[in-house]
């Protein structure tokens, strides 16, 4: 099971290049890497609200071309089941992040991952969840 789960900001920051991201990202076994089906759906609709173009087309490439290189993981009965335990704490504290989020942090946290992000200041919020940020 990979260890490193990809959240969305990161999955951008590596097709932008920015920060540390995508070096780290070639720095390891693809079979450590992973991306959680809620960040793929993001991902993927964002960029298909991006004007038709070469730019639009590059990025849904790399996309593609990523997804066919590192496990796709579902949000699946087990996910779900971390969503809703999720969803009820923070919710019981007061601090609820989105609902996309907790779709996110619930595929990590089910398979023991830890979720690359750098937006720890929401995702510092689940209780039992790994963080790294390599921007």
């Amino acid at each position: 099971m990979p260890t490193y789960h990809l959240d969305s900001s990161t999955l951008s920051y590596a097709f932008r290049n920015e920060g540390r991201v995508a070096q780290t990202l070639r720095s390891l076994p693809r079979t450590d890497i992973a991306i959680p089906t809620p960040v793929l759906y993001e991902a993927r609709a964002v960029m298909l609200r991006l004007p038709n173009g070469a730019r639009k087309q590059s990025l849904l490439t790399a996309l593609d071309r990523l997804c066919a290189s590192v496990e796709v993981v579902p949000f699946d009965a087990r996910a779900a089941e971390a969503a809703a335990g999720i969803r009820t704490a923070l919710e019981q504290s007061g601090s609820l992040i989105g609902p996309i989020d907790i779709q996110i942090a619930s595929v990590a946290l089910s398979r023991g991952a830890v979720l690359v992000t750098h937006n720890t200041r929401e995702f510092e919020r689940v209780a039992g969840l790994l963080l790294e940020d390599w921007y």
